[in-house]
């Protein structure tokens, strides 16, 4: 009966660990994209089973980051829910918060990556300038006195569980059923031009979540420790 006992703390010692250095992974990987644009952070959350054992479930945290201007006229942040509608060249669709664009191939705006904004937004070569309205609609005035010429507008798409959609590359996500059907808002006043979304990662956060982490797994080793030392005596009485 002893040894059993300590065959199940052990089990449940490296049950723990096992889910603290999970959680280590995730902290590490927001704090790896504290600097990238848009990005969401991913919590693993824990949870004690019915038999004893520490399982783990995987969210997304699709609150808003902070929105710091960037002087640069192709970024745009989104103020609000939604996400941008971004193509690939082949045609595939998927979304996204990093409102960091450029000009691409044939004057089109674009992501970093290439992907192109709603169905294509081509920007004359030698305007005077543009501009993007907070309802996402595009306008260019060829100089400076003349009335400007609309070239299109940026989709914004809402989902009504925006936590089940898939992670894809470059901070892009891919809808799914279990986000629901994406719906193009309409009359909304949610870009800002020149200006970026900031991560919503908290370093103080991580910071204090990683030294739980490191007492925890310091804890469960010290008694894995302790059970192996106790299992070994254990042994050693019964084949006395």
């Amino acid at each position: 009966m002893v040894m059993y006992n300590m065959q199940a703390v052990a089990h449940r010692c490296i049950n723990n660990a096992t889910m603290q250095f999970d959680k280590l992974g995730y902290i590490a990987t927001n704090l790896a994209n504290y600097s990238t644009v848009g990005y969401k952070g991913v919590a693993f959350e824990q949870f004690l089973r019915e038999d004893g054992y520490v399982d783990g479930a995987i969210r997304k945290n699709t609150l808003q980051g902070s929105i710091r201007v960037s002087s640069n006229p192709y970024d745009i942040a989104i103020d609000g829910e939604g996400y941008i509608p971004v193509v690939s060249q082949d045609g595939e669709v998927q979304y996204t918060r990093d409102g960091s664009l450029k000009i691409g191939a044939g004057g089109y705006l674009v992501t970093v990556d290439d992907w192109m904004v709603g169905d294509g937004i081509k920007i004359p070569p030698n305007c005077y300038k543009f501009v993007i309205k907070k309802n996402g609609e595009v306008i260019a005035y060829d100089s400076h006195n003349d009335k400007p010429k609309k070239l299109g507008n940026i989709p914004l798409i809402q989902f009504d569980n925006p936590d089940g959609m898939e992670q894809a590359d470059m901070d892009r996500l891919i809808a799914t059923e279990d986000a629901g059907t994406g719906r193009l808002v309409k009359n909304h006043d949610f870009f800002k031009q020149a200006c970026l979304e900031r991560a919503n990662v908290s370093v103080y956060s991580s910071a204090n979540d990683l030294l739980r982490l490191n007492a925890s797994m310091l804890a469960s080793m010290q008694i894995l420790k302790v059970a192996d030392q106790m299992y070994n005596k254990a042994i050693n009485i019964r084949e006395g």
